[in-house]
């Protein structure tokens, strides 16, 4: 299912735990790592997905977390043109998603990477939480950042730190326009 402009639907989620690390997972077969993430399926709401995409990925019910936040808004991210199927090419350009930002409830013993037949990652860890910018595919770097930025609100400690990244990476951005101009 895509949008018209050639997107599809899916959802990210930003799962922490009481110190406020976030569940990063490594992708099956693969030296890559990213947070949850799904399609959204025809009928469902981006809360359904969300929590039917938990228990695919990780394990997750719903009574194991707690939705503290949502972006406002879609987030999109292009997937490059050599990465896109064949039969797909020239209508799917990338996916647009909602994230949400949960509390982990449960314990860590309640991850289970093989809840479906087809896991999506083979390992797991707590890891910092601005950190995983610097570690996601470049495609998505900026969803990642704009998700976690606008999500950060939602947490003790990181509002002020989501502000100062912020202008951190604003500056960066400069500084790059200035070194190529």
């Amino acid at each position: 299912m895509l949008d018209r402009e050639g997107y599809r639907p899916n959802v990210g989620i930003i799962l922490v735990n009481p110190d406020n690390l976030v569940f990063w997972g490594k992708r099956v077969h693969e030296h890559s790592w990213q947070f949850p993430q799904g399609g959204i399926k025809p009928g469902e709401s981006p809360e359904t997905a969300m929590y039917r995409e938990l228990f695919e990925e990780v394990g997750l019910l719903p009574q194991h977390v707690k939705i503290l936040g949502r972006t406002r808004d879609w987030l999109r991210y292009d997937v490059p043109h050599n990465w896109v199927r064949r039969e797909w090419r020239g209508s799917y350009r990338g996916q647009k998603q909602i994230w949400f930002l949960l509390r982990m409830l449960g314990q860590d013993s309640d991850v289970c990477l093989r809840a479906t037949h087809l896991p999506e990652f083979d390992g797991w860890r707590w890891h910092e939480y601005w950190a995983t910018i610097d570690e996601v595919i470049a495609f998505k770097k900026h969803v990642y950042e704009a998700a976690l930025t606008e999500l950060s609100r939602f947490l003790r400690g990181l509002e002020s730190m989501g502000e100062f990244h912020a202008r951190e990476v604003e500056a960066r951005k400069a500084l790059q326009r200035q070194q190529a101009a």
